[in-house]
């Protein structure tokens, strides 16, 4: 009997068909790790300093996600760099579904807008997990300001340019852009003091360094009721200053900014991993516990998709940059 003689043509498709096996073999592997997630403890880093609202949001995610993942979720702070340190840790992670990122607007939106010279690319470098929640900002002075009012405290500005100090979390950061949107429609100049995350910040507006700040009401609100601070105005309606009025009903809609707090993760996580995360998230969200807490914070909650979330992100990137270059910031 002759040997069988292997032809080209068999010979490709046994190549073809070993090409698909393997396929087949990773498509497996990949199914039953991400059936088995979380196997281990997962990362929310934040990149800002603690006390601030990202990290507050964080920490009652992390509590609220540790019992249905079953699995600890550790909340890890790295400020600096623009928010850049934090955000450009997670986007190097291994894609695993064991990192994600805890963010407000700057690592997100602002910096991808405002500055050439970023070491990641926010559309490429992430994939979009859950929009999170929206914080409403409120101006507060100091006691010592001789201001009770918007108004009041646009005379100041106006008498004296250039005199009165404000802090804020970061010179890309919504605590910044709503003060700079004030001094356009008003007229009034302050001095911008910037620091890295709304802790410092914080620190340096109660220790009198600086003399007001727009930050997210949640984290003003201890500060409020003990009297240290003087709320003149919000950027959206909240029971937990009712008295209050809006920035946009004051005569300046585009103050009317909001910080956002959202999760995303490293590109190339697994889809059905960012499904599922998304979904324990939004759940969460609805649950007693946690909707007290975000209620108590006046963390608004928003329960999009990913693929809402990708959209929401790109609407607010061409927001940015629009108001970016009719104001004239520079970045980098």
């Amino acid at each position: 009997m002759r040997p069988a003689i292997l032809r080209p043509e068999s010979a490709t498709g046994l190549r073809r068909f070993a090409f698909a096996f393997a396929l087949c073999a990773l498509a497996s592997a990949s199914f039953a790790a991400e059936d088995s997630w979380p196997a281990r403890p997962i990362r929310f880093i934040v990149p800002s300093s603690p006390a601030g609202g990202t990290d507050v949001y964080a920490r009652y995610l992390a509590q609220a996600l540790a019992e249905p993942l079953r699995q600890q979720i550790v909340v890890e702070n790295r400020p600096g760099g623009r928010g850049n340190i934090g955000a450009l840790a997670v986007a190097k992670a291994a894609p695993d579904g064991y990192t994600f990122l805890v963010s407000g607007n700057p690592s997100l939106v602002i910096n991808p807008v405002l500055y050439k010279d970023q070491p990641y690319d926010a559309e490429r470098d992430f994939a979009p997990v859950a929009r999170g929640v929206v914080n409403p900002l409120v101006l507060c002075v100091l006691p010592e300001v001789p201001a009770r009012s918007v108004a009041e405290l646009v005379v100041l500005g106006k008498r004296a340019p250039e005199t009165l100090p404000y802090g804020s979390a970061g010179a890309t950061t919504a605590t910044y852009f709503a003060v700079r949107l004030l001094e356009e429609a008003s007229g009034a100049r302050f001095i911008h003091v910037p620091f890295k995350g709304s802790g410092q910040a914080y620190q340096a507006l109660l220790g009198a360094q600086v003399k007001f700040m727009m930050p997210d009401i949640g984290s003003a609100m201890p500060h409020i009721r003990s009297g240290k601070l003087i709320p003149l105005a919000v950027t959206y309606p909240t029971k937990a200053l009712p008295g209050v009025p809006t920035m946009g009903a004051l005569g300046y809609p585009e103050s009317d900014v909001n910080a956002v707090f959202s999760v995303v993760a490293p590109a190339a996580v697994p889809h059905a991993i960012v499904l599922h995360m998304n979904a324990a998230i939004n759940a969460a969200m609805k649950t007693p516990w946690l909707a007290h807490k975000l209620d108590e914070a006046t963390f608004i909650p928003v329960f999009e998709t990913p693929e809402q979330f990708a959209a929401t992100l790109r609407k607010d990137r061409e927001k940015w940059a629009a108001i970016v270059k009719r104001l004239g910031i520079k970045g980098g």
